[in-house]
């Protein structure tokens, strides 16, 4: 990192480090004393109600992305860029009454892996663990990645010390306090970016306008204000279905289905979607305000810190700090507990250990949930560089279970070679095109094939689905 990167003393980015730390680290103890069973761990004795539910969903989907990507998209591929990011709250919104039907047909339900095994059966079932354990092992590296990146060029910590701690501090506060403590953290997290967030577009706003904004990027760079930029309508299409994979394959998601209270998953996706919809935009503003303020920008994906450090000094310096520590915890954490909870559910209790009793299940979630970090801590600590073309391979496989289980959850025709063929050849397809044209179609291919394939042998099929089996008492 170079020395005008730095933007904050290390000496003060310790102490919000440490304080941060201890405050998430207190919380989650506290809140792990009402855990008892399994179920009060992976799922907070599914008793969440509408407020909480809305801020873990929206804060479990504002990561280092969100605050960082969203500003990168915009300086690189202009409006279009912006808003291509904000597609995402597609997956929110569209998970919503997914998340109804969900709760309807398994009231008993833990993971997504349990509909899988319950509906298309076991060969199905272990092709989803493969894909959305990679996914989710992929997702996990590269936010704490991305936290040892972002704490040392904010404020000078060494990466592996950066990285070390707000991983440790999440493995923490998860192991102990489960869900019910990912998602209380969650809801003062998401407080903290939203006003962090608005505070800083005032404060742009205060400096320079809209109007000149406008006339410096049709001046200097006017592709940014193309409507017809074709990067980014590729871009568009490929993060939405990126997105809508993302969530509903994802246990972080389905997690949350299963912990609110009845009557509360459709509405706390809804709001938890347009909580989260203007915060990709308003970074993005950020990014494009950065020629009219004068902003030099050497490296793109470091705009959001560079302009608000511009704008607000040390004051907008200790404020993006705590934005990017925040959104980084509230994405490891969810990660880490659904994670772990799948791993326990489908692998230990299902394979390994049928028959665990309620209380050792959750201690085994508790030393996954730590294996998990260890497995992370050495997977980050080389630092081999970004994890974001990683992140790109594993669209085709979130893309090819969209259809799966959009039908497996509405169409009685679905079964497991519709399944099986929709995850494996949407799955081929689009790897195939991700080494032949790119990352920026691969999702979209992927999507494609496995849609096709799944409702023709849907179509096709005689089978007819019991939706009482997916009640089954788990």
């Amino acid at each position: 990192m170079t020395e005008r990167t730095i933007f904050l003393d290390p000496t003060l980015g310790w102490i919000l480090l440490a304080a941060f730390s201890v405050l998430w680290v207190g919380l989650g103890f506290y809140w792990g004393r009402r855990n008892k069973s399994f179920e009060d761990h992976a799922l907070a004795g599914r008793n969440i109600g509408l407020a909480l539910g809305s801020a873990t969903a929206a804060a479990t989907w504002i990561t280092s992305n969100t605050t960082m990507l969203a500003p990168q998209f915009a300086l690189e591929l202009g409006v279009w860029g912006m808003l291509a990011y904000s597609t995402a709250s597609l997956g929110l919104f569209l998970f919503a009454p997914l998340a109804v039907r969900i709760r309807k047909l398994m009231p008993h339900g833990y993971t997504s892996g349990d509909f899988f095994r319950l509906r298309y059966g076991r060969v199905a079932w272990a092709i989803f663990l493969v894909f959305t354990l990679f996914y989710s092992l992929t997702w996990l590296v590269s936010m704490a990645m991305a936290g040892g990146i972002l704490l040392e060029a904010l404020a000078g910590i060494d990466y592996v010390w950066g990285m070390s701690v707000i991983l440790g501090v999440c493995v923490l506060y998860t192991m102990r306090g489960g869900l019910g403590a990912v998602i209380g953290t969650d809801f003062i997290q998401t407080l903290i970016i939203l006003i962090g967030i608005v505070i800083v577009g005032f404060a742009v706003l205060s400096q320079v306008s809209v109007g000149e904004i406008h006339a410096e990027l049709t001046a200097h760079k006017p592709a940014l204000l193309d409507v017809l930029f074709p990067a980014a309508i590729m871009a568009i299409f490929n993060n939405l279905l990126f997105g809508l994979g993302e969530v509903f394959h994802n246990n972080v998601w389905w997690s949350r289905a299963f912990a609110f209270r009845d009557g509360v998953g459709g509405k706390a996706f809804l709001i938890g979607g347009f909580i989260w919809l203007p915060i990709p935009v308003a970074a993005g503003f950020i990014a494009l305000a950065s020629g009219a303020l004068g902003v030099a920008i050497p490296s793109s994906d470091m705009v959001a810190p560079l302009v608000i450090a511009q704008v607000l000094g040390t004051a907008g310096a200790v404020g993006i700090f705590i934005i990017v520590f925040c959104s980084l915890a509230s994405s490891i954490d969810s990660l880490l507990a659904a994670t772990a909870d799948l791993v326990t559910e489908d692998i230990w209790r299902r394979l390994i250990r049928p028959g665990s009793s309620a209380e050792h299940l959750k201690g085994a979630a508790q030393w996954v949930t730590l294996g998990l970090g260890l497995l992370t801590w050495a997977l980050c600590a080389p630092r081999i560089g970004t994890l974001a073309t990683v992140l790109f391979f594993a669209g085709p496989l979130v893309g090819a279970m969209i259809f799966p289980i959009i039908t497996g959850l509405y169409w009685r025709r679905a079964n497991t070679i519709a399944a099986v063929g929709g995850m494996v050849l949407g799955a081929g397809a689009g790897l195939v095109t991700y080494f032949t044209i790119g990352w920026f179609v691969a999702t979209t291919v992927a999507t494609a094939v496995s849609c096709a394939w799944v409702l023709g042998a849907c179509a096709m099929s005689k089978s007819r689905f019991e939706w009482i089996r997916l009640k089954e008492d788990a």
